[in-house]
This record gives C-alpha cells, sequence and structure tokens, in this order.
C-alpha cells in the first residue's frame, strides 16, 4: 500500500480541524499547544498540496470556503474514526463517547426524537448530539452525518433503512373554519376547500394527500390560498389558526383535537400512513456510540 500522507500532514489536518471549530488559528494553536504561526504554517501546507484556499480572512472574521468546508467535514469524521478505532483497539471506549451528528425532518424532530434525547444523554453522557433539523435531502459523505431519519426508503443500496414508525395521517381543521366552510364529507369535496399545503423541498411541488378508500391507497393534489416550503410545522401553526383544512401526522395535533382546538374530518378515508426510517451507511467499523443510539432508538 502506497503511503499518502505524512505524520506533518496528518499534524497538518488536525490543526486545520482545529482552526476550523474555533474560528481561530490563536484558539487552535492555544488547544494544540503550538504557536499561532505554526497552525498558519499548516494550513498553508495544506492549501498548497490541495491546490485550493480553505480559509478566508480578514481583520475582522475567519471562515472555511466551500472547498474548505467540504474537506473539514471529511477530515473530521476520518480523525474521528481514527480515534474510535484506537480506544476500541486498546479496550478504553468502555462507554460510547465522541460527536453524534443526526439529520432530522421537522415533525419527527420536534414530537419524537427531541423529547427522548434528554434520557439518551442520560444513560450515555459522553455522547456529544449535533441535531440538524430540516426536511432536505442530506448526502452522508459530503455533510458528514451518522444517521438520518427520513420519510422514504432510500433508492442508495449503501445505506441500510430500518423503520422506527408507521406514522397514521389525519385531516384536520378548527371548529371555526368549519362552521364558515362546511365539514366535506368525501374526498372530492376537498376541492371546494382550502387545503394547506406543504411543499416538499427536494422537487418544490406539493405533497400529495393519502387516504384509504375502499381498501385501496389513494392519493390526491389538493389546492389551497397557503403553502409552506420547508417548514412542516409552519402548516401546522396555520391550520390551528383557522387557514383551512391540512392533512398531518396525528401525532402533531393530537393534543390539540383532545382539547376540541382541532377537529378531524373525513375520518371515513383514515388508515393511511407514512414511515419514518432511521437511515445509516454500512460499515465494516460502526462506532459505539452510533451503536448505541440505534438501539436506543429502535427500542423505543
Amino acid at each position: 500500500m502506497t503511503r499518502h500522507f505524512d505524520d506533518v500532514q496528518l499534524g497538518s489536518i488536525e490543526l486545520l480541524c482545529l482552526a476550523a471549530e474555533t474560528g481561530s488559528f490563536t484558539a487552535a494553536a492555544n488547544l494544540a499547544g503550538v504557536t499561532p504561526a505554526a497552525v498558519s504554517r499548516s494550513v498553508a501546507r495544506l492549501e498548497e498540496r490541495l491546490g485550493v484556499r480553505l480559509f478566508v480572512r480578514t481583520t475582522r472574521q475567519m471562515r472555511l470556503t466551500d472547498s474548505g468546508r467540504l474537506y473539514y467535514q471529511q477530515c473530521r469524521q476520518a480523525l474521528t474514526q481514527l480515534v474510535d478505532a484506537e480506544r476500541e483497539v486498546t479496550g478504553q471506549q468502555s462507554q460510547p463517547s465522541g460527536l453524534l451528528r443526526i439529520s432530522v425532518p421537522t415533525p419527527y424532530a420536534h414530537y419524537r426524537l427531541l423529547p427522548k434525547l434528554p434520557a439518551f444523554r442520560r444513560l450515555f453522557p459522553d455522547v456529544q448530539i449535533d441535531v440538524h433539523i430540516s426536511n432536505r435531502n442530506i448526502d452522508f459523505a459530503d455533510d458528514g452525518f451518522d444517521l438520518a431519519i427520513r420519510g422514504k426508503a432510500p433508492t442508495d443500496s449503501g445505506l441500510i433503512a430500518r423503520t422506527l414508525e408507521e406514522a397514521e395521517l389525519v385531516v384536520v381543521a378548527t371548529p371555526e373554519y368549519l362552521r364558515e366552510a362546511g365539514t366535506p364529507t368525501s374526498l372530492e369535496a376537498l376541492a371546494k376547500h382550502d387545503c394547506i399545503q406543504y411543499q416538499l423541498p427536494s422537487s418544490g411541488r406539493n405533497l400529495p394527500w393519502a387516504f384509504q378508500r375502499d381498501g385501496q391507497w389513494v392519493e390526491l393534489e389538493t389546492s389551497g390560498n397557503c403553502a409552506c416550503l420547508d417548514d412542516y410545522l409552519g402548516a401546522v401553526t396555520l391550520v390551528k389558526h383557522g387557514a383551512g383544512l391540512m392533512q398531518t401526522y396525528r401525532f402533531t395535533v393530537q393534543q390539540a383535537l383532545e382539547r376540541g382546538e382541532l377537529c378531524e374530518v373525513l375520518s371515513a378515508f383514515g388508515g393511511a400512513r407514512r414511515p419514518f426510517i432511521l437511515l445509516y451507511p454500512h460499515a465494516r467499523h460502526v462506532p459505539q456510540r452510533v451503536r448505541a443510539f440505534i438501539d436506543f432508538i429502535t427500542r423505543q
């Protein structure tokens, strides 16, 4: 096997990661026990080797370039794996530790994952957690995530998929809206109503509404005067304030239904569900912190 890095290059990568994380050559130098000039030389060596600029520096701030951000994310992931490998081989990592990065869509984050994280932290206090709350698809390699939760199975065969939940869908509105606009009793009646839209960030198209009719899955395109792009809970807020009808996950409106703030309609066509799926890359070596989280979340 040909060597690609020498000790100086590996040390330079570590110093670059420290500089990116602290936002300062001086702070990185203090943490590493070297001089700021040594950090600057290390970054310069990497920039010369790669042929790209990694940092933009002004008198007021320092930030990564786009190329620098990509390089940092990949390097940080690689360094973390090296540390994990050493700990496991030497038996030092009796408890999971390190940084765990998770990407989660908005409704699942707020109503499912975030309430459970304190319990996970009590079990594994040495694990740090970064939660990326977004409905946009991520790239594990480019974005540096350990895990993601998404609403559909991946086409990428390099990912493992485990279904966490089949979440029930319901159509709801405020009592005030229904008094003014009437209560729909058929799917066709939706054409006469303001149907709040959630636009898929990946395509910009409205998410179709899903129903069960005569034992068959039915998807309908609906329309309305209000739409939310990439903010699912924004659409939930709209329905709670009388903007129209919305199809949403039951767990996002269960308390409002119980308090009578919202009413469920078209229950005769209910029963449709959409999944939430845990995704992570196939890997021969799965860090303990990742394995601990997988075991924790799949037992809930």
